[in-house]
């Protein structure tokens, strides 16, 4: 009997007309695109912020993330969509996606690597592609989707959580 090679669960998802799909180790969880609210001097591919269980997560826009905007600037908007709640070490963010499609499981010697042309600048959030049917999915490197600096950046744009500034607020009456 031949062992099968290791399996690797993907969350699959549309931006577009294009497929992508992340680890399912690095998704938290899928939720509606609603209750984002934006926040002033955030990088364009940043939507806003959402208020999740208590902690207050940046949101991205992917299609922004990854150039895909119309001619004027603006990513087009698909109605709805979804937010990916994904984890990224100590940092949650979500990612607006316009549909989530499934979770599969493949082979890890199914995913191929990117082609040389893809690995610059425009694969660095790459992992590999993977062919589901008729139709290639481009798998990202999640923890690869924000850079150190980009980490340190969202923090000075996210408001700290609502505990410490009740906390701050209430040290401040009794000065």
């Amino acid at each position: 009997m031949t062992p099968r090679a290791p399996a690797i669960r993907l969350v699959t998802f549309g931006i577009g007309d294009a497929w992508y799909a992340a680890e399912i180790e690095y998704v938290e969880r899928v939720l509606r695109h609603e209750g984002v609210h934006p926040v002033p001097n955030m990088p364009p591919w940043m939507e806003g912020v959402l208020e999740h269980q208590g902690r207050i997560v940046p949101v991205i826009d992917l299609r922004r993330r990854f150039g895909l905007v119309e001619g004027d600037g603006r990513a087009p908007t698909s109605g709805g969509g979804r937010l990916l709640l994904l984890s990224l070490g100590a940092d949650v963010v979500a990612a607006a996606v316009d549909r989530v499609v499934d979770v599969r499981a493949v082979a890890e010697g199914e995913i191929a690597s990117p082609p040389r042309l893809v690995r610059g600048v425009a694969g660095e959030f790459l992992k590999g592609m993977v062919r589901r049917d008729d139709v290639m999915v481009l798998v990202l490197d999640i923890p690869r989707l924000l850079t150190p600096d980009e980490h340190l950046a969202l923090d000075g744009c996210v408001p700290p959580p609502a505990a410490a500034v009740v906390a701050a607020a209430g040290s401040l009456d009794d000065a």
